[in-house]
Parts: structure tokens; C-alpha cells; sequence
């Protein structure tokens, strides 16, 4: 298994010491933090995207690329980016500079998003949501893909022998789909054969499972291996201590404060409170053997290659910590027990 760090840059006063960070100091938390992953060995760095408070995120490819120039391994994501939104000529020429700039370690996750919000900013209706994305990612695709595309669709003028510059770094930048809610993310994954990294935030195990096997069935549909199928998947958020105990009492007041915000009620997720869903669901609280064997169940029903893990909302001192303890005490174990290719890597998590 591999590793990937992400955050949404929510910044709000931190619920336990009521401390809150300038926009420019959260700005400097999460480059840092980016350093920091890499220097522990994880694969991967991530950045959503979100326009609207308490996130400072609206600008991923910009943020993404402070963080090239700080790092020099680390594969750079985005997690994710909400293409049913943004116009995919622009998508494109920023993100091949990017790829260029951090010398080919970019991914996209593109996805619809989950925070309404930012529909009416961009002129496009919440119905439209995901004929707008297959669009704009059908687009997008032509133009990392093709010279001189000539194209016309609803959500944008057309394009005459357009070729856009500069040309991607990499012979083919990846993008995964962001899975949440509909098959009509796993459904355009399958159709292109592209890999899906399922949110795995919210919800019961059981929600994101019957997504990731419809992914894996319409793969077969369409002339794909399903054996071949690269998923990844989140694990909403981490603390891990001594003990089960430790670990509760101290994220409790992040947890609370986290499901009292608007952005987090608009999930409705299930779970009545974190003890409810450390025993069912995504959550990883306890003792680090407690979150490997929540993460081996996991891997066992979703077969993924890739996990990530946030530490948003923590003071730094605990983001460090909690950084230091899954790198030491899970990641090597993980890696041990659940190989995975998917990001060709020397380096482990773990490492000094």
C-alpha cells in the first residue's frame, strides 16, 4: 500500500486551544506540512479544492506548485479538482506548467466536488453537475492528448485547431476520478479505464464498496480488466495514541467542532457520534494496531492500492505527531503486508 497526505485548508480557530491561524500562516502549515510528508516518505501530497469558508483552498494548482518548489519526490495531487466547474482550457495550460515545474509528479483527481457552493459561482446549474464533467473532462483529455482539437459542446465556446501550450511534461499525465456519491463518477472512470480514489469520508463501508464494484463491473463492460483496476481510497481523519482511550479523548473536541460546521452537516453523514463511527466508519482513532486492522478491513473490501489521510484541524505540534506515528508505527507494516506499484518509489514511509 501507498501513502498519500491531503488537505482542504480548512482554517478555523482550533477547538481545542482556540487559536486561530492568518490565512497566510495556514498557507505556510500546509507547505510545510507537504515537506514534512516527504521527508517521512509518504508518495504523495494532495490539495482539494473548495471556494467558500472556513477553506482557503480555491486555488490548487497554484498552492501545488508552492509545494514543487519545496519538494523534490513527492507525487503532487489534486484532491480533488472540481473540472464540472472550470473550463478545461485553462485546466490544461495550468497544470502542464505545473507538471513541468515539478518535473513530471503531477496526478489529477478531478470529481463534481461536495459543496454546492461553488455552482453559482461558475454559472452552472447543481442538475447539470455531472453532464457538465463528463464534458469538460472529455475536452480536457483531447487537449493533453491532441494538437490542433477542433470541438463543440454546451458548457463552453467551440474550439477551432487548437493546441494548447505548454505541452505536458509527462507522455500522459494521470487523472484518477474522485468517488463519493453516484455511479456517474464510477461510470466515466470505467469507460475511459481510468482509476478511481473513493472519498471514503462520510459514509458506512458498505456505500463506498458498491461503488468500487460498479466501477469494477462496467470496467468488464467496456473492454477493461477489472483485474487491472487501481483504487484508491480516503480514510477521513487520523489520531492515533497509546491507547484506544487516549486517542478518543483528545480528537473528540475536533471531531464535534468538524460536524458542527456547515460543510460537514451537508454530507448527512449516519454516524451519531465518533464512537459510532470509529466502529463504523472511516474514521481512524486509536491505537496505531487498531488503525492498521481498520485499514487491512478496509483494504480487504475495497482492494485498494493507495490511502490517503488528513490531518486538517489539529494544531501543528499534533499534525507532526500524528505525522511521525503513522510513518513509525502503520505505514511500514502496511507496505509489508499490502504491496503496492502504483506510485514506483525507493523511498518508504518511515524513512529518516
Amino acid at each position: 500500500m501507498q501513502f498519500a497526505l491531503f488537505t482542504l485548508m480548512m482554517n478555523e480557530p482550533n477547538a481545542v486551544t482556540g487559536v486561530s491561524l492568518t490565512a497566510q500562516q495556514k498557507f505556510q502549515n500546509v507547505v510545510n506540512q507537504a515537506i514534512l510528508a516527504e521527508k517521512l516518505g509518504f508518495d504523495a501530497y494532495g490539495v482539494g479544492e473548495r471556494h467558500g469558508t472556513p477553506f482557503l483552498s480555491s486555488s490548487p494548482a497554484v498552492v501545488l506548485t508552492a509545494i514543487a518548489g519545496k519538494t523534490s519526490r513527492i507525487r503532487l495531487l489534486t484532491t480533488v479538482l472540481v473540472l464540472s466547474v472550470l473550463d478545461p482550457i485553462r485546466v490544461a495550460e495550468d497544470f502542464a506548467t505545473l507538471d513541468h515545474l515539478s518535473g513530471g509528479r503531477l496526478e489529477l483527481i478531478i470529481g463534481k466536488g461536495n459543496d454546492p457552493r461553488h455552482y453559482p459561482l461558475f454559472g452552472i446549474s447543481e442538475e447539470e453537475q455531472w453532464d457538465s464533467l463528463a464534458e469538460r473532462y472529455e475536452l480536457l483529455k483531447r487537449l493533453w492528448n491532441e494538437e490542433n482539437v477542433s470541438w463543440e459542446g454546451r458548457y463552453r465556446t467551440s474550439l477551432t485547431n487548437v493546441t494548447t501550450q505548454p505541452r505536458p511534461f509527462q507522455k500522459g499525465i494521470p487523472i484518477w476520478h474522485g468517488s463519493a456519491s453516484s455511479t456517474r463518477s464510477t461510470e466515466l472512470a470505467a469507460k475511459y479505464g481510468d482509476p478511481i480514489f473513493s472519498s471514503n469520508t462520510f459514509h458506512p463501508q458498505a456505500k463506498y464498496k458498491a461503488l468500487i464494484d460498479h466501477y469494477r463491473e462496467r470496467l468488464a463492460y467496456y473492454g477493461h480488466d477489472p483485474k487491472k483496476a487501481i483504487v484508491g481510497s480516503g480514510a477521513s481523519s487520523l489520531y492515533i495514541a497509546n491507547t484506544a482511550e487516549e486517542a478518543i479523548n483528545r480528537f473528540r473536541p475536533y471531531y464535534n467542532a468538524f460536524h458542527d460546521t456547515e460543510a460537514a452537516k451537508h454530507n448527512n453523514s449516519p454516524f451519531k457520534d465518533l464512537e459510532d463511527n470509529i466502529a463504523n466508519g472511516p474514521v481512524l482513532v486509536g491505537s496505531a494496531e487498531q488503525v492498521i486492522e481498520k485499514i487491512l478491513n478496509y483494504h480487504e473490501a475495497y482492494g485498494n492500492q493507495v490511502l490517503s489521510i488528513s490531518v486538517d484541524g489539529l494544531t501543528e505540534s499534533e499534525q507532526q505527531e500524528q505525522l511521525h506515528r503513522f510513518a513509525t508505527d502503520v505505514a511500514p507494516v502496511l507496505r509489508r503486508e499490502k504491496p503496492s506499484t502504483v506510485w514506483e518509489q525507493t523511498s518508504e514511509v518511515g524513512a529518516t
